[in-house]
């Protein structure tokens, strides 16, 4: 179920997109980089839990732009 979460956000999300790609450039394959998505959003939803905070989308940002 979390790999699913995963999928639908990388088409809903520019951050969670973002860092799919980035994965997808590092060599990764399809699942892989869902899968390291999906783990990453578990620590997000895991801190915010923590922290009692509000979750705010990160801006996507271009790395390596220069």
């Amino acid at each position: 179920m979390t790999s699913t979460s995963a999928q639908i956000s990388i088409q809903h999300s520019p951050a969670s997109k973002a860092f799919y790609d980035r994965k997808r450039a590092e060599g990764k394959r399809h699942r892989q980089a869902v899968l390291a998505l999906a783990r990453r959003r578990v620590n997000v939803l895991w801190a915010v839990l923590r922290e009692e905070a509000a979750y705010q989308e990160p801006l996507a940002t271009l790395s390596n732009a220069a």
